[in-house]
């Protein structure tokens, strides 16, 4: 770490900030739709459900797709930015395999998930163990999201690290 010009560390604080900010600004989309949205269509199954149609209700699915993609390439970029600094680059490390282990999760059973409640909700019927599946979905979020919070905070004492390097 002696080599670290002042140039590199104003790097490494800027792409370092770039992410916790971008984490921040996705937990609170997952805190606000957690707490609010999910409630809503989960609330009295089927009909409940149409909030989630594309087309007659509320499709985050873009709005997700946009904000992981930056998040990720901005969380790639503070890695780079930062694999001089030995402790920060292996702490971010750490924090990413987390992160890709919620998103692994997240396109594994949560996405899918919703795909199927959507369609439930353009259908004619109700099954008995819906309610059962919406609640453990419901449940399992709220694990998932307090993990992602737990990151972002996770990103915090490394920040702090970088500006002592000045």
């Amino acid at each position: 770490m002696d080599s670290l010009t002042t140039t590199y560390v104003t790097r490494a604080e800027i792409w370092l900030g770039i992410t916790i900010l971008l984490y921040f600004l996705m937990n609170g989309a997952q805190i606000f739709e957690t707490f609010v949205f999910v409630p809503k269509w989960a609330s009295s199954p089927p009909d409940s459900l149409k909030l989630l149609s594309d087309g007659k209700g509320i499709s985050l699915k873009v709005f997700w797709i946009i904000f992981h993609s930056l998040h990720e390439a901005a969380f790639i970029l503070a890695i780079i930015f930062c694999w001089k600094i030995d402790p920060v680059r292996n702490w971010l490390l750490i924090l990413f395999v987390v992160h890709a282990f919620l998103r692994i999760w997240t396109l594994s059973f949560f996405a899918p998930n919703i795909i199927h409640f959507q369609k439930i909700a353009e259908l004619p019927g109700f099954s008995e163990d819906l309610t059962q599946k919406i609640s453990l979905w419901q449940t399992l979020n709220y694990v998932r999201v307090a993990i992602f919070v737990a990151v972002s905070l996770g990103f915090i004492p490394l920040l702090i690290k970088i500006f002592n390097l000045r």
